[in-house]
């Protein structure tokens, strides 16, 4: 056993470096994203809150390598604390939508029936707002802050992540394995707990990934209407937002944060893509 899954992960390791697209987003993301994230205390040239009035609005110099905002506080890094915010966004709302939506989508898709009618409605009901919309009215009744942004981005992520998993889950559920567990007497719970969710986890997964672009985008839209994280905390959408009012004298407050927000959502998208390669058959193939 150990033998074949060694092998199963050798396979899927080659699938993946075969794809050299999602290749460059995982050295992209592991490389760059996630270390300016995790090592932002280290990696800062200055403070990210320091105010300095004569470094007011300096263009990109020796001292200041990205320039310096309206408070005369380092772009670069705001920028390398704002990929905190962004990736805890990404992460921690895909990882509640994607909890609540399998739940959801594993109920309806297993007992199917009036079960099923009752959640795909209420799925159907959800999904007719845009995402971006469904999480306005989720933060609007919460309030801003960056909890709040997660569950909000997390909630308005469920019905999408669930219609996967129903989807998955109603293909999986005929097969012989899961009806030779009914017919031992083995309950519901752990058919689907043992024996579906396992499979129907690489699907979850790679959707994941690309929602993680997604909410990243979530949570600029929202920093930069003012419902996002609140200053002075930094925000890649909030630095974007201050620096509408200087478009033409100061690109660099709106240039080098959309560059950030550019760079990570394409970096998830080229991995899902990798992702997907290695949980599709006919891709692998």
């Amino acid at each position: 056993m150990d033998v074949r899954r060694q092998e199963r992960w050798g396979r899927a390791f080659r699938t993946f470096c075969k794809n050299r697209t999602a290749l460059v987003g995982a050295i992209v993301l592991l490389g760059a994203v996630i270390p300016f994230a995790v090592l932002a205390p280290s990696i800062s040239p200055f403070d990210p809150y320091e105010q300095k009035a004569d470094r007011a609005l300096k263009g990109p110099d020796r001292i200041n390598f990205l320039g310096t905002d309206m408070y005369g506080r380092d772009v670069l890094s705001r920028i390398v604390y704002g990929a905190r915010v962004s990736l805890t966004v990404g992460l921690g709302s895909v990882l509640i939508g994607t909890i609540l939506g399998t739940i959801i989508g594993l109920a309806a898709g297993y007992f199917g029936k009036r079960i099923d009618d009752i959640l795909v409605r209420l799925i159907d009901i959800f999904m007719s707002f845009p995402t971006l919309l469904l999480g306005l009215m989720f933060i609007a009744v919460m309030g801003p802050g960056l909890t709040n942004l997660i569950v909000s981005i997390g909630l308005a992520l469920t019905p999408r992540i669930a219609r996967i998993a129903r989807g998955a889950t109603i293909s999986i559920r005929e097969y012989d394995f899961v009806t030779a567990c009914r017919a031992i007497g083995m309950n519901h719970f752990r058919i689907m707990i043992r024996h579906i969710l396992p499979n129907i986890m690489g699907d979850i997964v790679v959707m994941g990934t690309l929602w993680c672009a997604t909410a990243i985008i979530l949570e600029a839209n929202f920093s930069f209407i003012g419902l996002g994280v609140q200053p002075p905390t930094p925000s890649w959408g909030q630095m974007i937002r201050s620096g509408v009012d200087y478009l033409g004298n100061a690109p660099w407050l709106w240039v080098f944060p959309g560059l950030s927000i550019f760079i990570s959502v394409l970096s998830f998208n080229m991995l899902g893509d990798g992702l997907r390669d290695i949980a599709d058959p006919k891709l692998r193939e």
